[in-house]
């Protein structure tokens, strides 16, 4: 691990302030600290906003508001989550192991890196980490990799569970930096790889997320289900987040998000639009499924991924419609 300067901030402004050109900024540090310890991650300087306070989770009116520095397991176990947004809940106890659910943060959950082996392998090249060097998972393992929106420059996937569960909730994540703050819809935080894939959001050079809005829950029925190798803390090989809302056999309302499929949180906007105003039929759900798949662009050996993510898509809707 190479040597880097460290800072504690007092405030969130303060923060901003004290972040310079090779600075990152360290909040649970569940994934950082791992990336340093393996050489990917090589900050000049580290700015600590883990214990600024910024670890609450408060009513709006209908919206309920969630710090940044709020720690996964405290999130998943709040009542107003538990009973608000269950399928936010499920998601976070999902992700990893609860020992890395008690440190983890929100906006850390949010900014996490892929786990690709090639991303995290500083021996080979790498897209993501040098840009230009190139992306030998396209050729090599890549069994885990993207299906969706991914780009000749990368293939690698967004590996939280929570992110997805927040685009399915219309989420919107709140910001301040050396522009001033903003607010930045879910989804939309994350790119898509495109000819830039080291660059895995919309962020800019010192931004810091402070909190995560969520507004009233929709109408409907939701779960989070999880596709993955074993029981506990694997990543996921395809993941869901849906509400369904159905009224006299007909789908009123429908929000689907899917995971480990592409380089962000994936929206399926195609099967959304599908569904609603028509019938809560499973043929109606594989149809939505197909046409959202039309967009994969499967590799010889995640091509299993492609029914794996219909049959998923399937399976939720039909136990939300009953």
């Amino acid at each position: 691990m190479k040597t880097f300067e460290y800072a504690r901030a007092e405030s969130p402004a303060d923060a901003v302030r004290k972040f310079a050109p090779g600075a990152m900024y360290l909040g649970g540090g569940t994934n950082l600290v791992d990336l340093m310890r393996l050489g990917v991650a090589r900050p000049d300087h580290l700015v600590d906003v883990s214990r600024l306070p910024l670890d609450a989770v408060e009513e709006a009116g209908d919206r309920v508001r969630i710090g940044a520095a709020v720690r996964n397991s405290d999130l998943a176990a709040h009542p107003l989550i538990r009973s608000r947004y269950p399928m936010l809940a499920r998601a976070l106890l999902a992700g990893a192991s609860g020992q890395v659910r008690n440190m983890a943060t929100v906006a850390g959950n949010l900014l996490q890196r892929t786990r690709c082996a090639y991303f995290q392998d500083v021996t080979r090249p790498c897209n993501k980490r040098e840009p230009g060097s190139g992306c030998p998972a396209i050729e090599g393992d890549h069994t885990n990799l993207a299906i969706l929106g991914a780009s000749h420059a990368c293939v690698a996937t967004h590996p939280s569970d929570m992110a997805v569960a927040l685009a399915a909730l219309d989420a919107e994540v709140h910001v301040t930096g050396p522009g001033g703050d903003k607010i930045i819809p879910m989804p939309g935080l994350h790119r898509l790889p495109g000819d830039a894939p080291e660059r895995d959001t919309v962020l800019d050079p010192g931004d810091l997320i402070t909190g995560v809005e969520l507004p009233a829950p929709p109408p409907g029925a939701s779960l989070y289900r999880k596709v993955r190798e074993r029981a506990s803390f694997a990543f996921a090989l395809a993941s869901i987040a849906a509400v369904l809302d159905v009224r006299d056999g007909t789908v009123a309302g429908c929000r689907i998000a899917l995971g480990s499929l592409a380089h962000a949180p994936w929206r399926a906007e195609r099967a959304e639009q599908v569904l609603v105003g028509g019938p809560a039929t499973g043929e109606a759900f594989l149809t939505a499924a197909e046409a959202e798949l039309e967009q994969a662009r499967a590799l010889p050996r995640n091509a299993f991924k492609v029914p794996l993510a219909r049959n998923l898509i399937v399976r939720a809707l039909e136990e939300l419609a009953s």
